[in-house]
């Protein structure tokens, strides 16, 4: 059941049940910091970043409490927007009776233009997830250049044809929020359109999320995969261009389809258990961490730079996704795991609105989470020529995808009577295609004598190494899984 008159997806259960994020805090009756004044810092922290709703007299676990037993101080709770915050922002107040209980709901809006401050003491404050930062003179400073960046999604796009509009997109959209009024009106509430003189108007950030074709107004709206064939991308003679595919439509349809051409296109490969002896079947590059990484790229480009549309360039040993604009605000290479400030502020709601909310709230840190739970390379970003790149890494080589299922099967059946050393050599063999007897000497720690003795059992007695090397006497002499 709705229990706000101003936002039709608040309801009980959220209350009780949402986890804290970037546009939802809980203020319960019980904490060390509900001043009215440490509310009005919480309350810039959200005019700053992206909006949000603030509930007072929930408590962390959800419990409905009752702001009644603060007496005369309710006043000042009332009042503490217009008391504390400078300038006046845009805040809708709202008292809410449930079962005999009050609590205080502050719906933020974003501004996209203003920064704000406290009255009292000017300090300034940005909401970072589930968290408010109080910003020093060079963060301020970012920031202020950042809101001009964010008047670009805010900009009416005049030549708009409404006949454009994605309606079975905006269908969806009502009913994530529970709104059964016009869809253009709804557009006007979540500040993607503007309604004057009973004219409707909508905002190139509406045109980027429900236009079925957003390139119609806004240059290079648009995402491209490319496929090289090796390393490195050639030109020329030696073009190794293998794909080329260019999505273009809105950003939820753009997300929906790349994330099924990916999960298609993108590989397996075998990662062997030094435990079990298996070879065990792993994805080139797990989902959270590339789809996280589109969602980001699409999320926070700089969309007022045109002629630059978002790149994945997928390489046989790396995936490298690019986007136009610098990194956001107070964000950089070196804390873009902790920071978060939404570039397109109003697109980063709708998204959250439409259920993209495991993508959005958890941010850069799921990229990391998922490569290291992968045992893949760290995710690397780099921001250089007005663009920000981030690479994944994969642990595919040309080997691992030739050794015979014959050979693995085998290792697999007798891997049990290995001994550790043993296991290393094939290991290495496994990850690194071939190896010499000196380069296996330093992996395991044990003399050359030992190292020979197990190659030539692999050899001789199992069959699953080959010696590359017809003299005799060869100290390069380099071993690998046999070809069968």
């Amino acid at each position: 059941m709705v229990i706000s008159r101003f936002n039709t997806q608040i309801t009980l259960e959220l209350l009780q049940t949402k986890r804290e994020n970037q546009y939802f805090e809980r203020k319960g009756l019980g904490e060390k910091d509900i001043a009215p004044t440490k509310i009005a810092n919480e309350l810039i922290g959200m005019l700053n970043a992206d909006g949000g709703v603030l509930a007072f007299g929930v408590s962390n676990d959800g419990e409905i409490q009752d702001v009644n037993v603060l007496g005369e101080k309710l006043s000042d709770y009332r009042n503490l927007y217009v008391d504390f915050i400078e300038p006046h922002g845009n805040i809708k107040f709202e008292e809410v009776e449930i079962e005999d209980k009050r609590i205080f709901l502050y719906h933020v809006d974003q501004d996209i233009e203003r920064i704000f401050k406290r009255k009292d003491n000017e300090q300034i404050f940005l909401r970072v997830d589930d968290r408010n930062k109080q910003l020093d003179r060079d963060a301020v400073r970012n920031l202020e250049y950042d809101k001009q960046i964010r008047k670009f999604e805010d900009e009416i796009e005049a030549e708009f044809d409404f006949d454009d509009l994605d309606t079975k997109l905006l269908n969806r959209y009502k009913e994530k929020l529970n709104y059964e009024g016009d869809t253009l009106e709804l557009l006007v509430k979540r500040h993607l359109a503007v309604r004057k003189d009973g004219v409707y108007k909508i905002k190139k950030a509406g045109v980027l999320l429900f236009a079925k074709d957003p390139e119609k107004y806004i240059t290079s709206a648009s995402l491209r995969y490319i496929r090289y064939e090796g390393t490195i991308a050639q030109v020329g003679t030696e073009h190794n261009v293998v794909k080329d595919e260019r999505f273009e439509n809105n950003i939820p349809w753009i997300i929906d389809h790349v994330k099924k051409f990916l999960k298609a296109t993108l590989k397996d490969y075998f990662f062997l258990d030094l435990e079990t002896g298996r070879f065990n079947k792993v994805p080139e590059y797990p989902e959270e961490a590339w789809l996280e990484g589109v969602v980001n790229a699409l999320c926070h480009r700089s969309y007022n730079v045109q002629g630059n549309a978002i790149y994945i360039k997928h390489f046989d040993d790396r995936l490298e996704i690019s986007n136009s604009g610098p990194l956001p605000a107070q964000v950089n290479v070196e804390n873009i795991r902790t920071e978060r400030f939404s570039r397109n502020p109003r697109i980063a709601r709708a998204l959250e609105d439409m259920g993209f909310v495991r993508q959005l709230n958890e941010g850069v840190s799921r990229i990391y989470q998922s490569m290291e739970k992968s045992m893949l390379s760290i995710p690397e970003y780099v921001e250089k020529n007005g663009n920000v790149y981030l690479t994944l890494r994969n642990k595919i080589s040309n080997h691992t995808k030739t050794i015979s299922d014959s050979i693995l099967k085998k290792i697999q059946s007798n891997w049990i009577s290995y001994n550790d050393t043993q296991k290393k050599i094939l290991q290495h063999l496994f990850y690194h295609n071939h190896a010499t007897i000196s380069e296996l000497v330093e992996v395991t720690g044990i003399n050359d004598k030992t190292v020979r003795l197990y190659l030539n059992q692999f050899i001789d007695n199992e069959k699953v190494i080959d010696r590359l090397s017809d003299k005799q006497r060869d100290k390069n002499a380099k071993y690998a899984f046999k070809k069968l």
